[in-house]
């Protein structure tokens, strides 16, 4: 690296080279936020390990998801009410994963392709 190259090329290549791909995808528009909003060095740091963070989890649920070999996962927010069988006001409290902490069992099952 040069002494004439730009600071946040270079931290961009030294993520790179580290292998920390989710900080070097944020880091340019990330590091010049800091600087136009005199951010305390921490902070920046903090916000990149952050996103690291967030973006190791997502790639690892998505690689478990993957080795499972369960379908494309499915979300509340996709979750069509009127298309399922299931009473509304079930769908409701199965929503609010409560059943989750009393450690009980959830089997829902349907035709094949409805998700």
């Amino acid at each position: 690296m040069t002494a004439t190259a730009n600071p946040i090329d270079e931290v961009v290549d030294l993520l790179k080279d580290l292998h920390l791909p989710h900080m070097r995808r944020t880091a340019p528009d990330l590091l010049a936020t800091a600087k136009a909003q005199r951010w305390e060095p921490a902070e920046a740091m903090r916000a990149l390990l952050t996103e690291e963070l967030a973006g190791r989890r997502r790639s690892s649920v998505a690689a478990r998801r993957k080795a499972a070999g369960f379908p494309t996962g499915k979300t509340f927010e996709s979750w069509d009410d009127a298309t399922g069988s299931i009473a509304a006001p079930t769908q409701r409290a199965l929503r609010t994963l409560e059943w989750i902490d009393r450690h009980e069992n959830l089997v829902v099952c349907g035709p094949s392709g409805r998700g």
